[in-house]
């Protein structure tokens, strides 16, 4: 399904594809990129594993954490696995680029990954750091969620390999994603 324009009007839709197809193929395991928690709450009690992938602590303001401790224990208590931790394309490579300028590699691969559309770019990058985390098991198909911003416009079928063998990762579907 291909969206009119991206952003979180396309949640709802993009949420329930992913559960659909998640059943139809019979996996079990989804990743999503849900900073509030608010996303992730909507694969609750949907006979999935569902791993939630946070922003770093000072994305957004140095020493913030944009989600609550409330959240984070209520996810505990229904067993969901959150996962905060420095970005797989980003971290390091964007320091050393605001710092002094230029493109470093984990940038071209994000970028190279944006062509397809920032949420393409979004669940692959989180697939791998669930994996790479120990979060999901290897060698199994996923599904990954995320978007731009707030909410979620893009659900993929990705199986993921681990960051050092990132290029031999296979996004095998698009199941939603916003057609601009």
């Amino acid at each position: 399904m291909y969206f009119a324009k991206p952003g979180p009007d396309n949640t709802e839709k993009t949420v329930d594809l992913a559960i659909k197809r998640a059943n139809e193929l019979n996996i079990k395991n989804v990743v999503v990129a849900s900073n509030s928690g608010a996303t992730a709450e909507k694969f609750l009690n949907k006979g999935l594993n569902v791993i939630c992938v946070t922003h770093q602590i000072g994305f957004r303001n140095p020493g913030e954490d944009e989600m609550t401790e409330e959240q984070r224990k209520d996810f505990s208590d229904k067993g969901v696995k959150v996962l905060t931790t420095t970005h797989l394309l980003g971290g390091v490579g964007r320091a050393v680029r605001n710092k002094f300028g230029g493109l470093y590699p984990g940038e071209m691969v994000a970028h190279s990954l944006r062509m397809l559309g920032q949420g393409v770019k979004v669940g692959l990058e989180i697939s791998v750091m669930a994996l790479d985390s120990g979060l999901i098991p290897y060698g199994e198909d996923i599904i990954a969620v995320g978007g731009a911003g707030r909410g979620a416009d893009t659900a993929i079928v990705v199986l993921p390999e681990h960051s050092q063998n990132i290029f031999a990762s296979k996004i095998k579907e698009i199941i939603c994603k916003p057609a601009s």
